[in-house]
């Protein structure tokens, strides 16, 4: 369906079934940021390399800014917003706030994005399988230190 070169996109988001008329140029970002408020995803570099604008399209992480919109037609996707329930945070939210692991802001919810997702796939993990899982994510204030050690007490809390 086309409206005024708009397509109608239905997909679920953080469990929300939404329906979206975009153009078939907007990329994943622009559709959560523009069209459905959520800013926690941030745009970094346009071209994937950075990883601030990591999402979760149904439950593998991706450089949002690199997926067109209408792409998502029928699948689930999951944003910052909705790894914890309203005003909690997450242990790995938490984990990060602890433990230095965040700055700036720009970067944090795609490391975090992708924190869960490691840790969904190895609870437990070593520094070296986190900082080969988080390489796709750049950070220019903390350093990786802080962000290790934020992973490694998000993971230890998780599994208590």
């Amino acid at each position: 369906m086309t409206t005024t070169n708009r397509r109608i996109v239905q997909f679920t988001v953080n469990g929300n079934s939404v329906e979206v008329a975009i153009t078939p140029r907007q990329t994943l970002l622009e559709v959560v940021r523009d069209e459905l408020g959520l800013t926690g995803a941030k745009e970094g570099c346009s071209n994937g390399n950075c990883g601030s604008c990591t999402i979760e399209v149904d439950g593998v992480t991706i450089n949002s800014c690199c997926a067109l919109g209408v792409e998502m037609d029928g699948r689930e996707v999951n944003t910052i917003e909705g790894l914890a329930p309203g005003n909690d945070l997450h242990p790995i939210q938490k984990a990060y706030m602890n433990n230095g692991g965040f700055q700036c802001g720009i970067c944090t919810p795609g490391f975090i994005l992708s924190t869960d997702h490691l840790l969904k796939m190895i609870p437990n993990p070593t520094e070296e399988e986190i900082r080969l899982h988080l390489a796709g994510n750049l950070c220019r204030c903390t350093g990786y230190d802080k962000i290790v050690r934020s992973v490694q007490a998000a993971a230890e809390d998780m599994n208590s």
